[in-house]
């Protein structure tokens, strides 16, 4: 089977794109929450919050992964 082109196979664009989201979301429902009503806009923000943070830790764990590759570590993951 031939592999995938590389443009494919590249994730770090998509998570840095999902992460740059949540935290904007997390921005304009800190703004609702300020200017207008707390309700469901403060469980909502903090969701975009966490949503945020667990995409900066997945950016972190991609280029630790890219770099044990780099290197030659035998447990690094291939061809991601």
């Amino acid at each position: 089977m031939p592999e995938l082109p590389r443009r494919l196979v590249t994730l770090y664009p998509v998570v840095v794109v999902g992460t740059l989201a949540w935290f904007a979301g997390f921005l304009v429902l800190g703004a609702v929450r300020l200017f207008g009503t707390g309700g469901p806009a403060s469980v909502w923000m903090w969701t975009c919050l966490s949503g945020g943070v667990l995409g900066l830790i997945g950016m972190g764990i991609m280029s630790w992964q890219r770099y044990a590759r780099s290197h030659g570590s035998r447990s690094a993951q291939t061809g991601l």
